[in-house]
């Protein structure tokens, strides 16, 4: 919803600048990314709307169930978020922070298609290769797609490289139309 993103933003960007120079972006990740898990629960989200529910009990539940450490200010950020009645929207800012994050660590992601499953090995390699490629710190999703017939499909951002069989078979048609 466009709605929980205009009032997730400024709570992200905070909390990404708080984190940011405190050198602990990974520990925020992690945080918000369990947070974000716990009120994505159904029975979480419904005592979120209940007015009988108070403030401490709410912050406990939270806090708890994302097995988050003694932080102070990740207890704070938790505590802040109830009293403003936006602990709901904390998917949408767990997932703004992995944004700024990732941009701020010039990290992107690459969609990886393969006609067959990719060991360890070739997967780090093709990593390898990529990130040279396009100068920046990728972080690869891989998946099988039979219907490449072989070789591979990489997708990052608005750029695709198609290696694949099928794609070559596709262009070779498109030449032999023109």
């Amino acid at each position: 919803m466009a709605e929980n993103v205009t009032l997730a933003r400024p709570y992200a960007e905070a909390v990404f600048a708080l984190a940011r120079d405190a050198g602990k972006l990974s520990a925020w990740r992690e945080a918000l990314e369990r947070l974000a898990q716990v009120v994505a629960d159904a029975s979480v989200r419904e005592c979120l709307t209940d007015p009988r529910f108070e403030l401490e009990p709410l912050q406990k539940l939270l806090v708890e169930s994302a097995g988050l450490p003694a932080d102070v200010e990740q207890i704070n950020f938790v505590r802040l978020l109830l009293e403003n009645g936006r602990a709901q929207v904390l998917p949408e800012i767990a997932g703004i922070f992995g944004d700024l994050a990732d941009a701020y660590e010039g990290v992107r992601d690459a969609l990886v298609s393969s006609a067959f499953p990719l060991d360890t090995g070739a997967t780090a390699r093709l990593q390898t290769d990529l990130e040279a490629r396009f100068g920046v710190k990728l972080r690869l999703q891989v998946r099988v797609d039979p219907e490449l017939i072989g070789g591979v499909r990489v997708a990052v951002g608005d750029e695709v490289i198609d290696a694949s069989v099928r794609g070559k078979l596709a262009a070779m048609a498109a030449a032999l139309q023109n």
